[in-house]
């Protein structure tokens, strides 16, 4: 089943017709038909929880957790970052429909004009330079503190990534040919965890499935360390022994970017805390 699922994906092609837009949606379904065969009794808008999913008694733990989340001073704190005005008077808030409020969920875009990926940090960041503001440095505590703040006004949105031309197709699939690509000393993918052994353990830590993964950032782990979806793929590719990219690199955006839209219809929860 693996294997036929695997081989699947792998001969979904790239095309630059419009009508061939539909193959990173039967991906995305391809995926989450996978993980409901392996997780029968998960409900699809569970996998925002990833493992927790898998744990009732740590799911439970978690949501102790919650009521009273150990990040809450430093989410308050990136509340104050974005409502603090500029030397010109403007805010964060200028910068983006309604406010920023429910506008999170629909990062990361493609940008045509520019041919790139804009992630989220990258608007707050083109958001400084365009009040002559100095930006912050991708991936810091800094840039997670203000965009737990940030995200926490789409939290119960739901994720809505789209792809509607020829680039934005493009950047899709060099994401996903990055997820599947083994790399590294140990010849590990992003796959390996998270679509071959979902559910399975690696030391103590089970693995989580892929859907859902890219809803809830960013994380505070301990509860305290705030940690963007970036930074966490620094860590992985650490971790696998593979030579890691720097934050905001395209490697990085597309991969975003493709995770971001296998997690389409999924409610963002953000910020969160993991163990």
């Amino acid at each position: 089943m693996k294997h036929k699922f695997l081989s699947i994906l792998a001969g979904l092609l790239l095309f630059t017709s419009l009508g061939v837009y539909a193959v990173p949606e039967e991906d995305r379904t391809a995926l989450v038909n996978h993980y409901k065969q392996i997780f029968p009794n998960i409900k699809f808008e569970d996998y925002v929880y990833g493992a927790l999913a898998m744990n009732p008694e740590a799911k439970e733990q978690y949501d102790d957790v919650m009521d009273f989340p150990p990040y809450a001073y430093d989410v308050r704190q990136g509340g104050v970052i974005w409502e603090t005005p500029f030397k010109n008077g403007e805010r964060f808030a200028s910068c983006f429909k309604y406010e920023g409020n429910n506008v999170a969920a629909s990062f990361p875009y493609f940008d045509d004009k520019t041919n790139r990926v804009v992630t989220f940090e990258n608007a707050i960041n083109d958001c400084l330079k365009l009040n002559n503001e100095k930006e912050m440095k991708y991936a810091s505590q800094e840039m997670a503190i203000l965009t737990s703040y940030a995200r926490s006004l789409s939290d119960k949105a739901k994720v809505n990534i789209k792809i509607k031309s020829p680039g934005a197709l493009a950047a899709y699939e060099k994401g996903k040919q990055y997820y599947y690509q083994r790399q590294g000393q140990l010849n590990f993918s992003c796959a390996t965890c998270h679509v071959d052994n979902a559910g399975k353990f690696t030391r103590s830590e089970q693995l989580s499935m892929m859907v859902g993964q890219a809803s809830h950032w960013p994380e505070f782990r301990a509860g305290t360390e705030p940690v963007t979806l970036q930074g966490r793929f620094m860590q992985c590719q650490k971790n696998t022994r593979v030579n890691v990219k720097e934050p905001n690199s395209p490697e990085y955006n597309n991969l975003e970017f493709f995770m971001t839209y296998m997690s389409n219809g999924l409610k963002m929860q953000t910020p969160v805390f993991r163990k």
